[in-house]
């Protein structure tokens, strides 16, 4: 099975890198075609005992065992069956009840030489079935790693991809190889990590449980089929990835771009394919640094396809891969904060749409529904229903006039970014008190004014944006008392 090397972008950061002592991981979901209708639901507890889970993207079959927890997806409009609660559902990211956080996936490639020898396999666990088979049924970051990474020895993957897991202490790393390889490093409390399309964790210590984790045979995987072009070493980039020139211009430059934004002092190429993986960065990291990196589009470099510090280089303006790009659908920021109770610790901030025009909008995730536009997405255009749709046609109004309008579409951000921190803070402040279902009762009421506020000034933004739109049409001609 082959998976265009298209989509995503993720960040990760430990709690002592974090301005608030939070864990982060992030992801950009980006679509191929530009167009894939994205939803934000919650799905109950459940034994999952004795269903046998089938999945029709690709015809995994898994037999399920055992109770699951509640936890929040953003699953494909498109892919719902009857309640939205199918199979091959890509539920892509979400907090569990135990306030553990997974992000699947980020699309990477394993090389020609690995995949001779361990081919990918067509039948098994690939992005769309990955949250379904493992966040209801974990508890901490950790169990996740472990979790995945016995699924894919035992069922395989068909396609090399990174998983990102949090809980309020631990952020992982997980990167499948080939079929059955995997992988996962821990990022250190005191740092960060960019992923674009390309493997990113490197030297790998097996005799640090703490910190890696692997499949049981990797080892001797490439010693039998000599893989490693280091061996007094165990580099898995340098042993798995593919680091061609493709690279060079997709992926890296994203990578440059975060280290830029985070390490201002360290000097680098754009097309550099030996950065680090992890860096300590030279400030705290805050959750409005994270939508900052997730929605760019290398502001203020030559690079910016906006040509805003490009002096009119065409070039240089569409040389790199953007962050921000037409094919921008989901982006979440899963936050697990530390200095708050654990019933109200999980948030997701979510992003619909083209990333640089649409504002981040918090969640809680101790809830039992979601609001209702962020709730449907269907094929058919729906922007008065649908979140994802209405944030859709900003993109449509913006693009064509990015300079006329973007200072209206950063003032309304801005405003939407202050009030979602002070929602936080006073839903926090309310939540007091509460308990078991009635503070899931008030989170989840909560979460319906936020989304109810920020739609609307997203559609007064579109109102204001549509008129001055129609005010300056190429077809004017002088006007009259009579025209």
């Amino acid at each position: 099975m082959d998976k265009k090397v298209t989509s995503c972008t993720a960040m990760l950061v430990g709690k002592n890198a974090s301005i608030d002592g939070s864990t982060m991981i992030a992801r950009d979901e980006d679509g191929y075609n530009g167009i894939n209708p994205k939803t934000f639901k919650v799905f109950p507890a459940k034994d999952y005992t004795g269903e046998h889970y089938v999945s029709d993207y690709n015809g995994l079959e898994v037999d399920m065992d055992g109770k699951g927890c509640r936890y929040t997806a953003t699953p494909n409009g498109a892919h719902q069956l009857n309640d939205g609660h199918g199979v091959g559902r890509w539920d892509e990211q979400g907090i569990n009840e135990y306030n553990v956080a997974m992000s699947a996936t980020e699309t990477e490639s394993t090389n020609p030489r690995v995949l001779g020898h361990d081919p990918l396999v067509e039948n098994g666990v690939d992005e769309d079935s990955m949250v379904y088979l493992v966040l209801p049924f974990i508890k901490s970051a950790r169990e996740g790693v472990q979790r995945l990474g016995s699924l894919i020895e035992k069922y395989g993957t068909g396609e090399t991809n990174g998983i990102a897991f949090s809980d309020k202490d631990e952020v992982w790393y997980l990167e499948t190889a080939g079929g059955h390889q995997w992988v996962a490093q821990r990022i250190p409390d005191d740092a960060y990590a960019i992923a674009p399309n390309n493997m990113c964790i490197q030297e790998i210590d097996f005799d640090d449980p703490d910190n890696f984790m692997y499949a049981a045979g990797i080892r001797d995987f490439v010693e039998k089929y000599h893989l490693n072009p280091y061996p007094d070493k165990f580099n898995f980039r340098k042993i798995f990835a593919t680091e061609d020139e493709a690279d060079a211009y997709y992926n890296t430059p994203r990578t440059w771009y975060g280290q830029k934004l985070f390490n201002p002092s360290i000097e680098q190429e754009p097309t550099s394919q030996d950065m680090p993986f992890i860096r300590q960065p030279e400030k705290k990291i805050a959750v409005e640094d994270v939508e900052f990196f997730l929605s760019s589009h290398y502001n203020q470099t030559p690079y910016d396809p906006m040509g805003t510090y490009s002096s009119g280089n065409s070039d240089e303006m569409k040389r790199f891969r953007s962050i921000a790009l037409d094919r921008n659908q989901s982006s979440c920021i899963l936050q697990i904060r530390n200095d708050v109770p654990a019933e109200y610790a999980a948030i997701q901030w979510i992003n619909f749409g083209f990333y640089c025009y649409s504002p981040y909008v918090p969640f809680f995730t101790n809830i039992n529904d979601t609001p209702a536009n962020y709730a449907t997405a269907s094929e058919t255009f729906h922007p008065e229903k649908s979140a994802y749709w209405m944030y859709k046609l900003l993109q449509v109004i913006v693009e064509p006039r990015y300079h006329e309008f973007i200072n209206e579409v950063n003032a309304f951000r801005d405003n939407a970014q202050s009030y979602g921190i002070g929602r936080v803070d006073n839903v926090l402040e309310n939540a007091k008190g509460k308990e078991g279902k009635e503070l899931t009762d008030y989170l989840t009421a909560e979460n319906n004014i936020t989304a109810q506020h920020v739609s609307e000034a997203a559609q007064k933004l579109i109102n204001s944006l549509v008129h001055q739109t129609l005010l300056n049409s190429k077809f004017q001609f002088e006007r009259g008392d009579n025209l």
